[in-house]
């Protein structure tokens, strides 16, 4: 029997060439998943924890307060330490580019532990020199040799550097709205406060220490020297913390790659299953015949999984190196955008592990149930042929009942995963009521496919058979149909649920900077700003412009540090203006920022106290506001109004720059005073466009996956009936009619399976973005209606092509030939 398994591999493996890509493309989709977590986790480091990317264990304090030197001493005498790097920092202003400037600079590191890299110069090694990121300095015009002077908090605070080296811009969101200089100590004591303290600790271990016996004895020296909850993580550890906090506290992006990874892992045993279970249903009778010529029911079984196990090895190894290839090409055109430069590519040996064994297991037990299903009966009854199953017999009845069960159940739980949250109880629901709907596919997929082919009755003969053989053999039908079922599922899937998280990711960005960029306006010059506004208006890059004045103080109570200014906001520029499209001003009402005290707010205006009622917000990003009829007085006198903008959403950080420099001068004001969240915005979006590019990378692999699957059941299909089609043939039907019933047939299956998957996969995307972000954002369904259109379209073109070269193959037989095939 091995001899008989060899042979069919070198003698048939044409057969093979089909079930071998859908296991590649399987096994791509699997592997490529897991190397999008690993990567996302590299990029994220390279952009959120870009600073200590060196670094094997980092402190920093919980409650933000600095540590002291006796803390850092405690910390960096540890004998575990090999070099420590102990990070001051403080924001300065100087006179660049025609103006005043806001800088944070920060202390240089050792070099075993300084994350900033350098474009061109020399870092900082003398007392007054600095050095400074390269974004800021095009902007400014500053080079190598240029001078600065740097002011801290104090009147005398001051220090003047040379600058010795331009650094590569930073991509932490948190850091990359003002300039970063880099200098010594030395600058840092002449521009900060003596005792300012320590803003956070690196450390490099010495080879071989244990990580976390290392961090639990840093963090118990720095407590007793008096350090306050401090907090030691390794570098991941904290690029996932500050990502959890980002999220209300959960590492959403941890569960959403692991839905995502198990997403893949049963698809791919789905797509395997079906082609394979066709393919070797399709050699029941050879087998059959095989035990009656005296072959064992074991020698059976073992020369179909050793089949399989060399095909799925083959290509999952073939599956692996694809994955590893697309998702090269992706990071590497990912990094070619200047905003997306961080992009980091990682194949962490569990992606190559976890596809070589899970392609090859899943071939393997994918083989197991067919090869079991024929040598389960007599060798003579298996040469007979094999009922359907239908409501009619036990088989079909057994399936119904069970697929019933996994739908009803599995629906169930996908509900309530999807209404509490809980994603790993929503994903094993999705999970079951989906392979519930594909064992009941045989039940209600001809009946379908029967129904839609009524439109091709107009085709004649051709048009009508095709039809009629969707209900002759639900089997067939049914597993030509799954292939194309999954796909457009998982694609529709992706894509929906794409297209909500991203539209929560964008409403909670909105709900928490509601404003792009806010300015100051001058005391003085009030009669033209009006004029200025408009020119602002007409920026390149800006959507919408308007004027706050200055209408109102809170008073004590109202807020932590009461006598904020409250400025009043036309109610007919909010909805251009704010970002959150869920805050509308209503008159009668204070808006607060986060943390100030709810309830009544007392306010002063020039006609006296008025008493508001008062909504606080969930941000901090925006001044206290009230619509502009809610207060009936006048300006405050000798108090500055506002400006807020909103940019266009394509609009770069580059352009974001140039952009808060126009205002500055177009409203006579310092450019340090143009402040907003329009960088980080688009700093946090160009991550998520980042991990989103590469969904859509696997997004066209599962559409490959369908694809393939679809082929491979025509094919299959096609050769199983060439006996029927060369009756056809005999009977008068011709080659053109063959082709065009195999055409409309295909076309019908795919049509009916892309309207079935798309509508699953809306409502399964919908549900599962419920699930993963319902915690920390309100999901809206977005439905991507053009895509999901151009899905159909793909599906039913793929149909209709993959139908090409079978009905090419059953014309090209004569009648004769094919009624003499056994």
């Amino acid at each position: 029997m091995l001899r008989v398994a060899l042979s069919q591999l070198t003698t048939h493996y044409r057969r093979f060439v089909a079930i071998g890509l859908a296991v590649m493309l399987s096994v791509m989709f699997l592997a490529a998943t897991l190397m999008v977590g690993a990567s996302t986790n590299a990029s994220l480091g390279a952009s959120i924890g870009e600073a200590y990317r060196k670094a094997d264990l980092v402190a920093t304090s919980k409650n933000g307060e600095p540590f002291t030197q006796a803390a850092v001493d405690a910390a960096v005498s540890s004998p575990a330490v090999a070099d420590s790097y102990a990070e001051r920092s403080t924001y300065v202003t100087f006179q660049a580019g025609g103006g005043e400037q806001f800088g944070r600079l920060r202390n240089a590191a050792p070099a075993s532990l300084e994350g900033a890299v350098l474009s061109s110069g020399s870092m900082p090694s003398q007392a007054l020199e600095a050095a400074v990121d390269v974004k800021t300095a095009g902007h400014l015009g500053l080079t190598v040799g240029s001078t600065l002077e740097l002011h801290g908090a104090g009147p005398v605070k001051n220090a003047k550097v040379t600058i010795t080296g331009l650094m590569q811009a930073t991509n932490d969101p948190f850091s990359s709205s003002a300039a970063q200089l880099l200098a010594s100590d030395t600058v840092l004591n002449a521009v900060q406060d003596a005792g300012a303290g320590y803003t956070g600790l690196q450390f490099a271990l010495k080879p071989g220490e244990d990580v976390s016996a290392a961090k639990d004895y840093i963090s118990h020296r720095m407590e007793a020297a008096g350090a306050v909850s401090p907090v030691v993580e390794t570098a991941q550890e904290k690029v996932t913390s500050t990502v959890a906090m980002l999220s209300a506290g959960q590492d959403q992006l941890t569960v959403v790659l692991l839905a995502f990874a198990g997403v893949a892992i049963l698809v791919s045993t789905l797509v395997v299953a079906n082609t394979f279970s066709v393919l070797v249903a399709q050699r029941t009778r050879e087998l059959a015949l095989l035990r009656c010529l005296g072959a064992g029911r074991s020698q059976i079984r073992g020369s179909v999984l050793l089949e399989a196990l060399a095909v799925g090895f083959i290509s999952s190894v073939l599956g692996v190196l694809a994955a590893t290839g697309l998702m090269t090409a992706l990071i590497a055109w990912a990094k070619s955008q200047p905003e997306q430069a961080f992009a980091t590519l990682a194949v962490p040996p569990s992606a190559i592990i976890a596809g070589l064994v899970a392609g090859t297991l899943l071939t393997v037990v994918a083989a197991l149930v067919p090869a079991k299903a024929a040598t389960a009966v007599a060798p003579l009854a298996a040469l007979r042929p094999a009922d359907d199953a239908s409501v009619r017999n036990r088989r079909g009845r057994l399936r119904l009942v069970i697929g019933l069960l996994a739908l009803l159940g599995g629906a169930g739980l996908l509900a309530y995963g999807s209404l509490n949250v809980a994603l790993p109880v929503a994903l094993l629901g999705g999970a079951a009521s989906f392979v519930g709907i594909l064992l009941c596919s045989t039940l209600f997929i001809p009946s379908v496919v029967a129904l839609a082919g009524r439109l091709a009755a107009p085709a004649g003969v051709p048009g009508r058979l095709a039809a009629v053989n969707a209900t002759r053999n639900p089997a067939r039908t049914s597993a030509t149909a799954a292939a194309l079922l999954i796909g457009v599922t998982l694609v529709s899937l992706m894509m929906t649920g794409a297209a909500t998280s991203r539209q929560a990711f964008n409403d909670t960005l909105a709900e928490n900077y509601p404003v792009d960029l806010s300015a100051q306006t001058a005391v003085d010059g009030t009669a033209n700003l009006s004029q200025a506004v408009d020119r602002i208006k007409t920026l390149d890059g800006v959507s919408a412009a308007v004027l706050l004045q200055a209408v109102g103080t809170l008073k004590d109570g109202a807020t932590p540090d009461g006598g904020r200014t409250v400025y009043a906001l036309p109610a007919a520029d909010a909805g251009s203006v704010l970002r959150d499209i869920n805050l509308k001003p209503s008159p009668g009402m204070v808006y607060l920022p986060e943390d100030s005290v709810a309830g009544r707010a007392a306010i002063g205006t020039t006609a006296g106290d008025v008493s508001l009622e008062s909504k606080v917000l969930r941000t901090r990003n925006v001044p206290a506001f009230v619509e502009a009829t809610s207060i009936a007085s006048a300006p405050l006198p000798e108090t500055p109004g506002m400006v807020w903008v909103k940019l266009d959403d394509s609009v770069s950080g580059d352009r974001v720059q140039a952009i808060q420099k126009e205002i500055a001068s177009a409203l006579g004001v310092p450019e340090r005073t143009v402040s907003g969240a329009a960088i980080e915005r688009v700093t946090f979006n160009s991550i998520i466009d980042v991990l989103l590019l590469v969904v859509t990378g696997l997004l066209g692999v599962a559409v490959v996956i369908a694809l393939i699957g679809v082929a491979n059941t025509l094919s299959l299909s096609v050769l199983e009936r060439t006996r029927e089609n060369s009756l056809l043939r005999a009977l008068g039907l011709t080659k053109g009619q063959l082709r065009g019933m195999l055409a409309i047939e295909a076309v019908l299956v795919a049509g009916v399976s892309a309207l079935l998957g798309a509508g699953m996969g809306v409502v399964y995307g919908w549900l599962g973005a419920q699930a993963t972000l319902g915690g920390v954002a309100t999901v809206v369904p977005a439905v991507p209606w053009m895509q999901l259109l151009a899905v159909f379209g793909v599906a039913v073109v793929a149909g209709l092509l993959a139908s090409v070269i079978p009905a090419r193959r059953a014309a090209r037989l004569s009648p004769v030939e094919g009624l003499a095939t056994a």
